[in-house]
């Protein structure tokens, strides 16, 4: 049975927290990847940052449904809902756009299990780790030559 070690990705394009806006959008130009994992300064794995973060970013700001009454103002949508939509549109570095809730995999988890997270996840790439320490990551493409069609 395959597992994480043998088709994982080991050489991979990784950020920092403190990467900026800018960086970070050459970065996803220059290397074609649409996912990177994002490093703490002591490269621990921190979350992981996608294209669609960085786009996130120039989306419109929804502002939430309120009910005036007398001299109450009732929110019918989460207030920090709307406060971490404004963090991500005032956001200058990675960590403040990176998904910190990080679906991970160690080198032995099969590739079955990794399938299965992706799906059940909606992920396309998740790290392989050892402890909080990077190993690489398995990728769709990853799964898809694993399958030797």
């Amino acid at each position: 049975m395959l597992k994480a070690k043998d088709i994982m990705t080991r050489e991979i394009h990784t950020v920092r927290i403190e990467t900026g806006m800018e960086e970070l959008a050459h970065m996803f130009i220059e290397t074609g990847v649409n996912a990177m994992p994002v490093l703490t300064d002591v490269g621990e794995l921190h979350g992981v940052v996608t294209e669609t973060d960085l786009i996130a970013k120039d989306r419109p700001l929804h502002l939430p449904t309120v009910i005036s009454l007398f001299d109450w103002v009732i929110y019918l949508e989460s207030e920090n809902k709307f406060r971490e939509q404004v963090e991500k549109l005032t956001a200058r570095t990675v960590g403040e756009i990176c998904s910190t809730e990080v679906t991970t995999c160690s080198e032995e988890t099969s590739v079955a299990e990794i399938a299965a997270l992706m799906v059940e996840k909606k992920v396309h790439m998740i790290p392989v780790v050892d402890g909080k320490r990077l190993l690489g990551v398995v990728a769709r493409l990853d799964i898809i030559r694993s399958m030797g069609l």
